[in-house]
C-alpha cells in the first residue's frame, strides 16, 4: 500500500444546500481489502484509489451507517419489488468500463440533474475509470443488471472481510417504475446474507438530504461514532 497524497479539499456541500465542506483525501495505489477495510469501518469511502470523509468544523451531519445483515429481514413491500423484477438478470464481476457503460451514466445524471437539481459534470472515459474502475484490487465489483440483452443498471460495491460497502448504483431511468435503486440494495443484502456477511457500510446518511433519505428505512442499522483515525477503535452504535 503506497499513500500517493493526502489533502483537504474546500468545496460548497454536497448535501445540504447553503452549506461548504472540508473533504479529507487520502489517494492510495494498491490498497488492499484488509487496509480498505480499515478505511471503511472508520467513515471512509473509495472511489478509484481516493479514499475520502468529511471533516467540516462544526457539523457532523454525515452519518456513516451500516446496515445490520444478520437481523435484517426482508419487508413485504421489499419482497413485491424483488419480484417485480424478477424477469431482469444481473452478473457481478470486477468493475468495467464500455460506452454503454458512458451512456448510462450520462443518461441517469442528465435526469437527475433536471429532476433533483444535482449538478452534472461531463465524465469521459479516463475520469470514469479513475472513479469506479481503478482501485478496485480484488475486492471490487460491479453488479450489471440487464432487460434481456439492455444495460439497465449498474452498482458497484467492494465486498470485505465483514461486509459489503455500497459506493455508487446508476441506472436506467426509463426503469424507474421498477424501483431500481431499492433493488440493487436488497440485492446487495441478499448477497451479503449468502456470503454470510455481517454488515452493508451505506455511506453517509444525512437527515436533511431528501437524496439519502431512503437510507433510514433499511432497519436495524448502526452509526459510526465520531471520526476515528485508522490507529484507534471504531465504535458503532
Amino acid at each position: 500500500m503506497n499513500l500517493i497524497k493526502e489533502f483537504l479539499l474546500q468545496d460548497k456541500c454536497s448535501y445540504l444546500k447553503d452549506k461548504n465542506q472540508i473533504t479529507h483525501y487520502k489517494v492510495i495505489d494498491g490498497c488492499d481489502a484488509h487496509h480498505s477495510l480499515k478505511f471503511i469501518q472508520r467513515g471512509y469511502r473509495r472511489f478509484g484509489n481516493a479514499y475520502f470523509r468529511p471533516i467540516c468544523d462544526g457539523c457532523d451531519e454525515c452519518k456513516s451507517i451500516k446496515i445490520d445483515v444478520e437481523n435484517f429481514n426482508f419487508s413485504s413491500s421489499q419482497r413485491r419489488v424483488m419480484r417485480k423484477a424478477s424477469s431482469f438478470k444481473s452478473y457481478m464481476q470486477t468493475p468495467t468500463l464500455t460506452q454503454t457503460h458512458l451512456d448510462l451514466y450520462k443518461k441517469y445524471h442528465l435526469h437527475m440533474r433536471d429532476k433533483k437539481g444535482w449538478d452534472y459534470h461531463e465524465v469521459d472515459a479516463q475520469r470514469y475509470y479513475e472513479s469506479f474502475v481503478e482501485g478496485h484490487g480484488d475486492f471490487g465489483y460491479e453488479i450489471l443488471y440487464f432487460d434481456d440483452e439492455k444495460l439497465i443498471g449498474v452498482d458497484l460495491i467492494d465486498i470485505l472481510e465483514d461486509g459489503i460497502s455500497s459506493i455508487y448504483f446508476y441506472y436506467d431511468i426509463d426503469y424507474t417504475k421498477y424501483s431500481l435503486g431499492k433493488l440493487s440494495l436488497l440485492q446487495q443484502i441478499r448477497i451479503a446474507k449468502t456470503l454470510k456477511k455481517k454488515w452493508i457500510y451505506l455511506g453517509y446518511y444525512v437527515k436533511e438530504c431528501p437524496s439519502l433519505a431512503y437510507k433510514s428505512e433499511y432497519k436495524p442499522y448502526l452509526t459510526l461514532q465520531e471520526r476515528p483515525e485508522l490507529f484507534e477503535e471504531d465504535i458503532w452504535l
